[in-house]
C-alpha cells in the first residue's frame, strides 16, 4: 500500500509502478489515501475524516471527532461540522444593493483574455470566478490592478483603459508575499504595535529608576545595549549547513527571549519583554485590554481566525495565509485617515478552514461597509456566494476562456448555466448529500 498525502498522486503511480505488468492480474492493488484537505466536497466523499482541534496553535493539536462523514459532521465537537453546518446562511447572508460607482476596463487584449469591456462596483465585494486557466490572475493581478495604479498617479503599465470613480483614492494588493524575510520582521512590529509595547515598558518605575528609554526594549538595534549580545536580538543562532538549509537553534544565552538578563528584569504583570513576544495574539489581547492602541490590532488578529500567532514568531515560519490576514489586519487597524480603497486578493481562503472562511468573509464586509471596494479572485463556493457581485471568465481555461461569460449578483447567477452558477445553486438551493 501506498500513503498518498496532500492530494499528490505521485506515490500512488509510481508505486503501481513497480508491479510487473505481466502479473497485473494476481494482483489485488489497494491504495490509502490520506489528505489533509478543506475542501468540503472532499470531506463529505472521504471513508473516514479525523478532525483535528479544537482550536489552533496552542489551542489545538487534539483529535475532536472521528469517523464517517456522516457521524463526524454531525458532531457538535467537530469544529469542521458545526462550519459546514452553517455554510448556506453564511451564503444567502444580507446583501447590499446595486453599486452606484464603477470601476470599467475596457480592451482588454493580453494573453488569452479578449474583453471590451467589464465593470467592477465600486464599494462592493466583486469575486472574479470561472474554471482554471480563464484568465482571472491576467486580469486582475496583470491588467487591472498595474492600470488602476496608473490612473491615480502611481507606476504601473497600461495594457487597457480604465474609468475610476472619482471617491478612489488607494489601491492595495492584499497578497500572501512574505512580511518580511528575517526572524526581525514579526508580527508585533509589522502591525506597529510595538513601539507602544517599549513606551509602555520604558514608562514602568523599574525602568524610570534605572534610565530606560524605549530604545532599551528593542530588539533591533544594539545602540540601548538591551538586546541580547550572543544572538544579536534574533533569539536564535542560525548554523550554516553545507548543500543543506541553515540549522537554527535557541539562544542559550537569552533562552531565546531576544533581550539581555537586566533588561528582562523589568516586569509589567509579572511578565519581562521578551515573554510578552512568546505571547499568542489571543493571550495578548486579553493581557492589554486597558490599552485600546495595542489591544485592537490584537482582537483583530483574532477576528480573522490567527488568535494563535505569537507576538514575536518569525515572518519565515509564517504560511502564504497567514502572511495575508496580518496584511488585512494592519489595513483594518491603520490609524490614519481613512481613504476609500480598492482591495484586490487573490485566493484569500488558501490553506483556511470553513470556520476561518466564515470570519474572514465579516472582515472583508467591514472594509466594504465602511466604504472600500473589494476585488477577490476566488474558487471558494461559499466566498462566491457571499459576494456582492460575480464576474465569471471562461467558459473553459486556455484560448476557449478569457471572455465575460457572466456579470451578476450570485442570488442571479444561479439561473445561469456557468460553471459558477451551477455549484452556486447546488449551494444556495439545496444541501449536498453526504456520502454514505
Amino acid at each position: 500500500a501506498n500513503t498518498v498525502g496532500l492530494g499528490d498522486t505521485t506515490g500512488l503511480y509510481h508505486g503501481t509502478q513497480q508491479i510487473n505488468q505481466g502479473q497485473m492480474d494476481r494482483w489485488n492493488i489497494v491504495a490509502t489515501l490520506n489528505y489533509l484537505e478543506h475542501d468540503a466536497e472532499t470531506i463529505r466523499a472521504a471513508d473516514y475524516v479525523i478532525d483535528l482541534g479544537p482550536t489552533g496553535g496552542r489551542g489545538g493539536g487534539r483529535v475532536v471527532a472521528e469517523g464517517p462523514p456522516s457521524e463526524v459532521l454531525a458532531s457538535e465537537a467537530s469544529p469542521t461540522g458545526r462550519a459546514l453546518r452553517s455554510e448556506r446562511a453564511l451564503a444567502l447572508r444580507d446583501k447590499l444593493g446595486p453599486a452606484e460607482e464603477h470601476i470599467v476596463l475596457s480592451g482588454v487584449r493580453t494573453h488569452n483574455l479578449r474583453i471590451d469591456e467589464v465593470a467592477f462596483p465600486a464599494g462592493r465585494m466583486c469575486v472574479v470566478a470561472g474554471v482554471s486557466g480563464s484568465g482571472k490572475s491576467t486580469l486582475v493581478g496583470q491588467v487591472l490592478y498595474p492600470a488602476v495604479r496608473r490612473a491615480l498617479g502611481l507606476t504601473g503599465c497600461v495594457r487597457a483603459s480604465v474609468r475610476l470613480p472619482k471617491s478612489l483614492a488607494r489601491v492595495v494588493a492584499v497578497d500572501q508575499a512574505p512580511i518580511g524575510r528575517t526572524s526581525r520582521s514579526v508580527p508585533a512590529t509589522f502591525l506597529g504595535i510595538w513601539d507602544s509595547l517599549r513606551k509602555l515598558f520604558a514608562a514602568l518605575p523599574e525602568s524610570r529608576t534605572r534610565g530606560y528609554g524605549p530604545a532599551r526594549f528593542s530588539f533591533n538595534s544594539a545602540a540601548a545595549g538591551g538586546r541580547c549580545t550572543g544572538c544579536d536580538g534574533l533569539g536564535v543562532i542560525a548554523h550554516e549547513m553545507s548543500f543543506l538549509p541553515d540549522v537554527e537553534t535557541t539562544c542559550e544565552a537569552c533562552g531565546g527571549l531576544r533581550f539581555e538578563p537586566t533588561t528582562l528584569e523589568v516586569r509589567w504583570q509579572g511578565l519581562s519583554i521578551g515573554d510578552v513576544l512568546k505571547l499568542t495574539a489571543e493571550e495578548a489581547a486579553r493581557l492589554f485590554e486597558v490599552h485600546p492602541t495595542i489591544a485592537r490590532s490584537l482582537a483583530t488578529l483574532c477576528d480573522l481566525g490567527v488568535g494563535y500567532l505569537q507576538l514575536g514568531q518569525g515572518s519565515t515560519t509564517l504560511s502564504g495565509g497567514e502572511a495575508q490576514r496580518l496584511k488585512l489586519a494592519a489595513e483594518l487597524t491603520a490609524t490614519g485617515r481613512h481613504r476609500p480603497t480598492l482591495y484586490v486578493l487573490d485566493e484569500p481562503t488558501t490553506g483556511l478552514h470553513h470556520g476561518d472562511v466564515a470570519r474572514l468573509i465579516t472582515m472583508l464586509d467591514a472594509l466594504v461597509r465602511r466604504g472600500d471596494s473589494l476585488l477577490i479572485i476566488e474558487h471558494h463556493p461559499i466566498v462566491i456566494a457571499a459576494s456582492d457581485h460575480v464576474i465569471e471568465l471562461g467558459p473553459e481555461g486556455g484560448e476557449a476562456g478569457g471572455r465575460v461569460v457572466a456579470s451578476a449578483p450570485p442570488e442571479e447567477l444561479v439561473r445561469l448555466a456557468t460553471a459558477t452558477g451551477k455549484v452556486l445553486a447546488d449551494l444556495m438551493g439545496k444541501p449536498r448529500p453526504l456520502r454514505r
